[in-house]
């Protein structure tokens, strides 16, 4: 994740002052061994080639400072907004958790794209940042690089939306999808896991709590619920057979893990007609939006990957810079 952003904002970079007014400086990089910290900012390039070839950027010969984590940077640095980018844990929230709370109480603008955090204490976090009057943002934690929650907003323009349903998981989709083709439930996980659209320990998927947490995420920010993961009514996929996916085929229909705000929150696999927009295969997720006027809007398209995550990133900061500029307005 961190690499692609580095990559995009090495390749955009002209486009991006030209365009948005955005002169990105990368004064501090922490990855799972120490970091790399130059006030000046730090040349891109030569950190991709630092962790590519050493394994960490802490290894810089100039710049590089093993066992340094966020924490201590914040304590260091004098910067204006934290990326956050580590792995998503739903037991604590942590360390995401933490980094994040001590950046909005630093009066630090925060952009994540960690899960962990949100499902857990999203309404805490929000009234952190109104508090602290910081940016926090967090689009690329649903959908990666789908623009899915300013997608909701545009359709909330003027109308109210009053559900929200989503394929958010493209493990559990991909599985679905393959045991549609013919495989059994646990050769469609093994060509998941060989593929990169699982992981080695896939339960998070499988059992729903992934998308459980995006859509807590949705709940807080599209339709104005203040809730937490453990709101949610959860069932995963883990008893899906083979023959309930032919059964449902026979009649036209399929299945699909679909996280639902309607009145209830819950997460589910649910029986829909094959015409549904929902029935998408494979990776693909999508998300619908029935609004009180207006209707249903559907968007769809690849939820995952890191170039696409990182994208949602580069967004975020560029609304953060719109709204600083607004503000000195």
């Amino acid at each position: 994740m961190g690499v692609s952003l580095a990559e995009i904002l090495i390749e955009r970079s002209e486009e991006l002052r030209r365009e948005e007014g955005l002169n990105i400086r990368i004064v501090g990089i922490v990855d799972s061994s120490g970091a790399a910290v130059n006030d000046k900012g730090l040349d891109l390039e030569e950190m991709i080639r630092t962790k590519k070839k050493l394994g960490s950027v802490s290894c810089h010969n100039e710049y590089g400072r093993h066992g340094l984590n966020v924490l201590d940077l914040l304590d260091e640095l004098d910067v204006d907004v934290l990326v956050d980018a580590t792995p998503t844990n739903l037991k604590d929230g942590e360390p995401s958790f933490t980094y994040i709370k001590k950046a909005l109480t630093y009066r630090i603008h925060v952009v994540t794209v960690n899960k962990g955090p949100l499902a857990l204490a999203l309404p805490a976090l929000r009234e952190l940042a109104k508090h602290k009057d910081v940016v926090f943002r967090f689009s690329g934690s649903v959908g990666g690089g789908l623009p899915v929650i300013e997608f909701a907003r545009q359709c909330a323009r003027g109308d109210k939306i009053v559900k929200v349903e989503g394929v958010l998981n493209g493990t559990t989709n991909y599985i679905i999808s393959r045991m549609e083709d013919g495989l059994d439930f646990k050769t469609a996980l093994t060509e998941a896991q060989e593929k990169g659209y699982a992981e080695r320990d896939p339960s998070l998927d499988i059992m729903g709590f992934d998308t459980a947490a995006k859509l807590v995420i949705l709940a807080n920010e599209v339709v104005g619920r203040k809730v937490t993961i453990n709101d949610i009514s959860i069932k995963g996929i883990e008893d899906l057979e083979k023959e309930d996916i032919d059964e449902a085929s026979r009649s036209g229909e399929t299945y699909r893990l679909i996280g639902r705000v309607d009145g209830e929150l819950e997460v589910k696999p649910t029986r829909i007609k094959r015409e549904d927009p929902l029935a998408v295969r494979y990776s693909m997720n999508a998300v619908s939006f029935t609004t009180l006027n207006s209707g249903r809007h559907v968007i769809l398209g690849r939820g995952a990957g890191g170039r696409e995550t990182a994208t949602a990133i580069l967004r975020d900061l560029i609304e953060i810079k719109k709204k600083l500029v607004e503000v000195r307005i």
